[in-house]
């Protein structure tokens, strides 16, 4: 699991994997919390299908169109979270409360990087 790194920028490069390997990166609000990275997203999307699919991700600080990457690149293992009180935990953060209505987010789709 990759950890979150101090002056975390609010947006991350979040490359999730195809089955075949071949990989997709997205830009993506982030929330760091307890040294951990959360995204906030829609259940149906594409990055969380491929999450459950493989599990492998990277991600690194980036500007919010994600053409800028500000920081090292880290490999981490992604998955769904599923715990309730993890997931209101990082929706109780500022940011995660104006992505899940904007979204349309359930608290199915926190992901954890």
């Amino acid at each position: 699991m990759a950890t979150a790194t101090s002056g975390d920028s609010r947006y991350i490069a979040l490359t999730t994997y195809r089955r075949d390997g071949r990989p997709v990166t997205t830009p993506v609000w982030a929330v760091p919390l307890g040294g951990k990275v959360y995204i906030v997203t829609a259940n149906s999307t594409g990055k969380t299908r491929r999450v459950r699919a493989t599990g492998r991700v990277r991600f690194a600080p980036c500007n919010a169109n994600g053409r800028d990457i500000l920081g090292e690149w880290q490999e981490g293992t992604g998955r769904i979270v599923h715990d309730e009180a993890r997931q209101s935990e990082a929706l109780a953060v500022p940011i995660a409360r104006i992505l899940s209505r904007t979204c349309g987010a359930g608290t199915d789709a926190v992901a954890q990087a």
